[in-house]
């Protein structure tokens, strides 16, 4: 994957404020190699852990089919959907809290260590022969996963500029959705080891997924470098001249890169701005169909499609190898261009067409093509809205509470995907599929209410421009900043 151009906009000197940057004397092609460094640690990094953490946590799938269901007794009731969304209480609770502590420990030191110890308690699910035991570790799997998500969002804004971060979201998501995809074929070929040492097929996955997420995690503490004040720590990576270049530019971009004392006010004071809100409904509405997707997309091909085992488990890697082409396309367009609310756009419309494929046409390979438009719909909104929030707002604790508050939203939306599949409507999962289009029954679409959300948000944001270029507002705090819409 090649960032080496994502600098290409950069300049030498501040024509702004007329500051100059001869200091750093770096060329252009040094600075390309700079950020390209910036590149390959962290978002190799994050994206590797993030990747594992979506096979931890939607792996539920795979192993259902293989067994699990039947020896826990999971198909009677609501145990399965019970079992999935139980994940997102902690998921949840644990979010602000989590922001919060990465600042203060260091993404390298808390990312590594929350990864290994959920590997740690992803092996334990292997040996586990009642499903309330289930319900207990994953509500501990739930608290570990809870600071991996919004800590890289944030620190990854704390690290690009403006125009640099849609592509860098869009990679990060990238790898780890590719690495994702890929587990329906890893499960497949770990089943075939059912019976070894006594383990079903089902406890095998758990096991040998366990064991690979410790490994990842280790992998990422070697990748993975501090807050840019501290990452010239890290060894084999920015000298402190390099560091300080990379502090200014982000300080040239928007006043923001200095280290900030912490505030309970500074940091909950976002909760007040319709914005942060609207931005996170976004997102929850997005993450609604894409855990449904994550969770679910094994069963219903199985039991809805007419697929065997080995072929739902197979066939749900390639929707995810389409939705990682579109969503880094976007990030590359989206970044170029500076645009975020038209792709937003494009993605909620294409998410209701492939749902309604999925649901009303008659042939699987019709539904099938469904299941690619609806993958990459909702996933490529997820850095999309991402980049967005990220773009227009300033403010490192407020870029914390921002990126928590998007990302509980999110785990809410895993609750919902949850519940509105259940067990009890195979093989067509009705209720699901409306509901993935519904957000709250009569209150409207899912995606509709992306669209008008969006909507209303670049109405306010076009009038604040506006205003700002007049000399009539100031935008978060800064003299010449403006939205991106």
């Amino acid at each position: 994957m090649d960032f080496k151009g994502s600098l290409e906009q950069v300049e030498m000197a501040d024509h702004s404020t007329g500051s100059a940057t001869d200091d750093f004397s770096f060329t252009p092609r040094e600075q390309r190699k700079i950020v390209h460094k910036i590149d390959r640690r962290l978002i190799t990094g994050l994206g590797l852990l993030f990747g594992i953490s979506l096979v931890d946590r939607t792996n539920l799938g795979n192993a259902s089919i293989a067994g699990m269901q039947k020896d826990l007794g999971l198909e009677i009731g609501s145990r399965y959907s019970l079992v999935v969304l139980i994940f997102f209480v902690p998921y949840v609770i644990f979010q602000l809290p989590s922001s919060i502590i990465v600042r203060k420990l260091g993404p390298k030191a808390f990312f590594g260590g929350i990864t290994f110890l959920w590997g740690v308690v992803m092996m334990c699910f292997g040996f586990i022969h009642n499903w309330k035991v289930m319900l207990g570790l994953r509500v501990i799997l739930g608290t570990f996963e809870a600071g991996l998500f919004p800590g890289a969002v944030y620190v990854l804004s704390l690290w690009y500029t403006r125009y640099d971060v849609h592509k860098r979201y869009s990679s990060f998501y990238l790898i780890s959705i590719v690495g994702s995809s890929l587990t329906g074929i890893l499960a497949y070929g770990i089943s075939q080891m059912g019976g070894l040492g006594g383990l079903q097929a089902w406890q095998w996955i758990f096991v040998i997924e366990g064991l690979l997420t410790c490994v990842i995690a280790v992998i990422g503490y070697l990748l993975l470098v501090d807050l840019p004040q501290d990452a010239h720590k890290a060894r084999h990576f920015l000298s402190r001249q390099e560091i300080d270049f990379v502090i200014h530019k982000i300080d040239q971009d928007r006043h923001d890169a200095k280290d900030e004392p912490f505030t309970w006010s500074a940091f909950l004071m976002p909760a007040l701005e319709w914005k942060v809100w609207g931005f996170a409904m976004i997102f929850l509405c997005s993450t609604v169909v894409a855990y449904s997707l994550a969770f679910f997309l094994p069963i219903i091909l199985s039991s809805k499609m007419g697929f065997g085992v080995g072929p739902s488990q197979a066939l749900t890697t390639p929707p995810y190898f389409f939705a990682a082409i579109t969503m880094y396309t976007e990030g590359w367009l989206g970044d170029k261009w500076r645009i975020r609310s038209p792709i937003i756009v494009y993605n909620a419309l294409q998410t209701i067409i492939g749902l309604c494929l999925l649901e009303w046409a008659a042939q699987p390979g019709v539904q099938y093509f469904g299941v690619f438009l609806v993958c990459a719909g909702c996933n490529a909104t997820i850095p999309a809205v991402l980049a967005w929030q990220a773009n227009n707002i300033r403010g490192q604790w407020k870029r914390a509470f921002c990126s928590a508050s998007l990302i509980t939203s999110g785990g809410m939306g895993g609750i919902i995907g949850a519940l509105v599949f259940r067990s009890q409507d195979t093989p067509k999962y009705l209720p699901g599929i409306i509901a993935s289009i519904m957000l709250t029954g009569e209150s409207g679409r899912c995606n509709g209410v992306i669209l008008i959300v969006t909507g209303l948000l670049t109405v306010y944001m076009h009038s604040a421009n506006r205003k700002a270029r007049q000399g009539r507002l100031e935008i978060e705090g800064m003299q010449g900043f403006y939205y991106t819409l």
